[in-house]
């Protein structure tokens, strides 16, 4: 089984509501049995929802406590960032999944 962000196959998740569809993950995973995975939603987040950014740092640094995930409205989202990140590690550990395919520069 490979997880794949739930925006690349097509499922509006992402922050306007809309997807980011890849027709070439798409054919590349046509033979796999694929999990969908939304971190923000699995933090709590909804659908549409105001942008966030990293800032003071990356992924790394939150998980570390030094950076924040604060929304363009001022609203920190780190706590639903946080949780999103460890919900869509545990649903990945219980699927066995070694493989993943996850969208580029989302704060996620």
């Amino acid at each position: 089984m490979v997880a794949v962000s739930a925006c690349l196959l097509g499922i509006n998740c992402r922050y306007d509501g809309k997807s980011k569809q890849n027709p070439a993950i798409l054919k590349r995973l046509k033979a796999e049995e694929i999990l969908p995975i939304c971190p923000e939603q699995l933090g709590g987040l909804p659908t549409p929802r105001v942008p966030s950014i990293l800032v003071d740092g990356d992924g790394f640094d939150v998980l570390d406590g030094k950076a924040r995930v604060i929304n363009l409205k001022g609203i920190d989202n780190t706590k639903a960032f946080i949780d999103g990140a460890f919900a869509a590690l545990d649903q990945m550990s219980s699927h066995n999944i070694t493989h993943c395919f996850l969208k580029d520069k989302s704060p996620s």
